[in-house]
């Protein structure tokens, strides 16, 4: 579902179950950010299972997330300072993540019904019980 207005996301996740949706995947931007505790609640009272791209989500009750780690966003410093210093953007190197990690929220599991199998709570680097 598109979601362009904050009074959209309502609307998006009734839209989601009634049409049998079996789960949401929020990617990554910044106005899904600025209004992640909506969502994750919304997702839990609609009870359809959500993964993430950042863990903020999963930390506040979101289902899961998998994304790179948070060291990518330290490294915009250094970019910046490049930049600000006169470096032309073009010049930079491309920098891709690394690692990434799998953080899982039983509490919210529970919640809406889902269970994690045993082998993906293996991969986790981080279980939220």
């Amino acid at each position: 579902m598109a979601v362009r207005t904050l009074n959209a996301f309502e609307g998006a996740f009734e839209e989601a179950t009634r049409t049998g949706s079996g789960a949401v995947l929020q990617t990554g931007n910044v106005f899904f950010y600025d209004n992640e505790k909506r969502i994750t609640e919304l997702a839990i009272k609609h009870r359809l299972p959500a993964i993430y791209a950042r863990r903020e989500f999963v930390e506040i009750g979101g289902l899961m997330s998998y994304g790179s780690d948070s060291a990518v966003f330290r490294r915009l410093a250094y970019f910046v300072d490049r930049i600000l210093k006169g470096a032309k953007p073009s010049d930079l190197p491309v920098e891709r993540p690394t690692k990434f990690e799998l953080v899982i929220n039983l509490r919210t599991a529970k919640q809406i019904g889902v269970t994690i199998p045993p082998e993906i709570l293996m991969w986790a680097d981080q279980v939220i019980k």
